[in-house]
């Protein structure tokens, strides 16, 4: 029972820490194109790298915070140890030299599910912004969004 709620925690932490994200980038890319950079490759290469790195900066918060939580099972006596698991556990790297105990041993596909759903969610975010500025290189136009109460019509 501890395994289930420690995974869930940990795991609801990390999708906190992502779904910090999108809102900044949202408002990032309607700022770049509102400025007239949409559709110039040098500005958007640089917005791409930014979202990269600040998708990167979310997985390395998500990677400790899942070391905490190895720390706090015991599992391990310092946190670097820690870090070092988790990073090859959240990625799915894996690390033969390092095995939890029995009673916390399921958190490591645990933790290597949720760093595969975190990635996936970097990468439809990074493609998203992509294909936005793509949109905005070629003039081609988006159906507006309709009005809040406002129904589609078939």
């Amino acid at each position: 029972m501890a395994l289930l709620l420690i995974g869930t925690i940990t795991t609801l932490f990390t999708v906190l820490v992502h779904s910090l994200l999108p809102p900044t980038i949202v408002k990032r890319v309607l700022n770049h194109i509102a400025r007239g950079r949409g559709g110039i490759w040098f500005w958007d290469v640089t917005l791409i790298m930014e979202f990269t790195v600040l998708a990167l900066a979310a997985h390395f918060v998500e990677i400790a915070l899942w070391a905490l939580s190895f720390v706090l099972c015991g599992e391990f006596s310092n946190f670097a140890a820690a870090l070092y698991y988790s990073g090859n556990t959240y990625t799915t790297l894996g690390d033969s030299t390092t095995v939890l105990s029995a009673r916390w041993r399921m958190l490591g596909p645990i933790e290597a599910a949720n760093g595969m759903l975190m990635f996936g969610v970097s990468t439809a975010i990074i493609f998203a912004v992509i294909l936005r500025l793509i949109e905005a290189k070629f003039g081609l136009q988006r159906d507006p969004r309709p009005k809040t109460g406002q129904r589609f019509s078939a």
